[in-house]
């Protein structure tokens, strides 16, 4: 096994994740804690968004949902954005690296997924503004970045990605199928990993941290609803949430995926700041409860929670109620609640050097199993 890094800036905008794990691209090193839990076998590190970068990204992805029809243009903010974005991951990268006593000999490639300013599968369009040729230059090792595009062309839906990855942890740690892994980022996705080796399925559940997010900002001034305590001190409005998952989305068979803005906190406008939050979480809740039904097999025996949901005991304990069996965040497992997808794309990283399929007709409907992502070496092009 080999050496890989793995990147993630992800739609809440918080930051950059960076995580090295040690793999072929079909196994995953892990390694047992003295309780005897599972933990991929590396080093993580992030790196926080100031409020004027946080600014700069909102200002590209809305500049690129106004009008953008070419992913290889870069009009406007989006510029700026794509260079503090190649220079930001190469921060990460780099401090990364230093912590742990790494050269740039030491790492096979870096897995860079970039910071996505556009997702409109349907028109065939996924944008993931971030330099893989620059950011390979700047480190001074190979780079496979542009991940989606692949997938997205063939007719698939480009996301999510991950599936492939949480199957692998889950062998890797032991974990006895059916189980499901949903990451609660700022759009909530899920992965259904069944009793055959074939079995797996992924799509977007739903909105996830975004609105709860968006909401905050905007009535409270912060990035975040810390902790659920907003939404826990409200009451959700059950007639809204029940119209809220009336929407087209919800009643599409997967695999599907969503745009980050493809609903609005603006929907509970007339509602307390309390209530609002109470309702989008329950939004949120009522998604996830409603991708369980497309699991046709067994029901899953376990739900694993990531991203930054997984740090909302408001969100957790609607889980559990919804889900009725044992629901844990990963990190209560072994596994890293943050840097999951960071993780993830080191391992889809080694799999495109190594030639094997990262999205599959279960996951992203692809109508085959599909390689995916561009390799940058340093001093050359892409290929």
């Amino acid at each position: 096994m080999q050496r890989f890094i793995g990147l993630m800036s992800g739609t809440s905008m918080d930051g950059v994740d960076a995580a090295l794990i040690e793999t072929d691209g079909r196994g995953v090193a892990v390694a047992r804690s003295g309780n005897g839990l599972p933990s991929v076998a590396g080093a993580t590190h992030g790196l926080a968004y100031a409020p004027a970068e946080r600014a700069l990204l909102a200002r590209a992805k809305e500049e690129a949902r106004a009008g953008l029809l070419d992913r290889r243009d870069r009009p406007g903010s989006l510029a700026a954005a794509e260079l503090f974005v190649t220079e930001v991951h190469a921060r990460a990268v780099r401090e990364l690296m230093l912590r742990e006593g790494l050269s740039a000999r030491d790492i096979a490639a870096v897995g860079f997924h970039g910071h996505t300013v556009l997702h409109r599968p349907e028109a065939g369009l996924t944008v993931q503004i971030g330099d893989g040729e620059a950011l390979a230059n700047l480190l001074g090792i190979p780079v496979v970045f542009d991940f989606r595009a692949d997938d997205v062309a063939a007719g698939g839906q480009g996301a999510p990605l991950v599936p492939v990855f949480h199957r692998a942890l889950a062998q890797a740690s032991g974990f006895e199928p059916p189980i499901a892994v949903l990451n609660i980022g700022g759009v909530a996705n899920v992965t259904l990993i069944g009793e055959e080796e074939d079995d797996l399925i992924g799509f977007d559940t739903g909105p996830g941290n975004a609105l709860l997010n968006d909401l905050m900002k905007e009535r409270c001034g912060r990035d975040l609803d810390l902790d659920g305590r907003v939404a826990a001190a409200g009451r959700p409005d059950d007639e809204l949430v029940r119209w809220m998952l009336l929407h087209p989305y919800f009643a599409r068979r997967p695999p599907k995926s969503l745009d980050r803005d493809a609903f609005s906190h603006r929907m509970v406008a007339t509602l307390a700041t309390e209530d609002a939050a109470a309702t989008l979480a329950a939004f949120t809740v009522g998604a996830v409860g409603q991708a369980a039904l497309a699991w046709t097999a067994a029901p899953p025996r376990r739900w694993i929670v990531g991203g930054g949901g997984a740090r909302n005991p408001h969100l957790m304990a609607g889980l559990r109620d919804v889900l009725r069996v044992e629901v844990a965040a990963a990190d209560e497992i072994g596994w890293s609640t943050d840097f999951l997808e960071a993780q993830a794309f080191a391992y889809l990283a080694a799999r495109r050097l190594a030639g094997r399929p990262i999205t599959f007709p279960g996951t992203t409907g692809t109508p085959r199993a599909l390689t995916g992502g561009r390799v940058a070496l340093p001093g050359s092009r892409h290929r």
